[in-house]
């Protein structure tokens, strides 16, 4: 019977092992060629989404020249720092993280839903009404605007500017010249 159960158990996803990230080894950008480099490797940001989230010891901590607190304080306190950091994302990965995928989840299938539904019939029920005023606009500009203009065109044709450069001098109100 107990071999019946273990046989019929639905698969969950399995963690072979909690590591706590930066408590194995010292924090360095140099990797360890191995087998372990295979699963240090292993890219869960493949578009550098969360770049500036990178956060170590060394960009939060920094003792100047001068004042410095004894090497095993400063050893312990990077451990306290990366395990403390460790643990918290860990338990929060475990306890919100479904949650909150759940939440995404909705809320991107909400957004996909308004955007398939609702804006892109709207955005093309819009470029038809404007293809429809743009015919209408350009049928009175022709009937209509176009005609006056001409009319406005043949009246004031002979109309002439004239620019000439006066002589250097004082400004006089004589200057002014109207053909």
């Amino acid at each position: 019977m107990l071999a019946r159960i273990r046989s019929l158990h639905c698969s969950m996803p399995k963690c072979p092992s909690i590591r706590i990230p930066g408590m194995e080894k010292a924090e360095s950008s140099e990797r360890s060629a191995g087998p372990e480099s295979a699963v240090e490797l292993e890219d869960r940001d493949p578009n550098n989404l969360n770049q500036h989230l990178q956060v170590m010891w060394d960009d939060v901590i920094g003792e100047p020249e001068g004042i410095r607190s004894p090497e095993c304080a400063w050893r312990l306190s990077g451990h306290c720092f990366r395990l403390s950091r460790g643990c918290c994302y860990i338990l929060l990965s475990v306890l919100v993280a479904p949650f909150f995928a759940l939440c995404l989840g909705f809320t991107f299938a909400c957004l996909a839903f308004q955007h398939i539904w609702c804006i892109a019939p709207c955005l093309r029920i819009w470029k038809i009404i404007c293809a429809t005023m743009r015919n209408i606009l350009a049928a009175v500009t022709q009937a209509i605007i176009r005609p006056i203009m001409e009319a406005m065109g043949y009246c004031c044709h002979n109309i002439r500017v004239f620019n000439q450069r006066l002589p250097d001098g004082p400004y006089q109100k004589d200057d002014l010249l109207i053909v």
